[in-house]
């Protein structure tokens, strides 16, 4: 296999610092285990935010994402741990990671996780379509 999964997380340099703009980053196929019955969780991860000097790379986003594979966590931790990994290394403005996890015995999983910078403040959404 030419690609391997693992925790290594890379960034690039943010093309327009000076402005707050979101990226949103849909994962469909995240998978974890059960640390109780070892079996697959299956779920989506949603992760948008604001970056400040780093984003993120998609290539080594993946890896680390299918680096959970094999791994026992709970849906709570396993969402903060990502969301804290992803923080670290991009340092964002503002960051919010959303994982829903697909049913397990009648019941569904959302965790939602949020960062924001200390001192920043967001932006007031202009909403055109109301303009009319």
């Amino acid at each position: 296999m030419p690609s391997k999964a693992n925790k290594e997380l890379e960034v690039f340099d943010n093309p327009n610092p000076n402005r707050d703009f979101v990226i949103q980053i849909d994962m469909p196929e995240f998978t974890c285990l059960c640390p109780k019955t070892g079996q697959p969780d299956f779920a989506t991860l949603h992760l948008e935010y604001i970056a400040d000097q780093s984003c993120v790379e998609l290539k080594s986003l993946k890896m680390y994402i299918w680096s959970f594979r094999d791994e026992g966590a709970f849906h709570e931790a396993v969402t903060n741990q990502i969301l804290d990994d992803l923080v670290s290394v991009t340092n964002p403005r503002f960051m919010r990671l959303k994982a829903v996890f697909n049913v397990r015995g009648g019941v569904y999983t959302t965790v939602i996780a949020e960062h924001q910078q200390e001192g920043w403040v967001p932006q007031v959404v202009v909403d055109l379509k109301h303009l009319r």
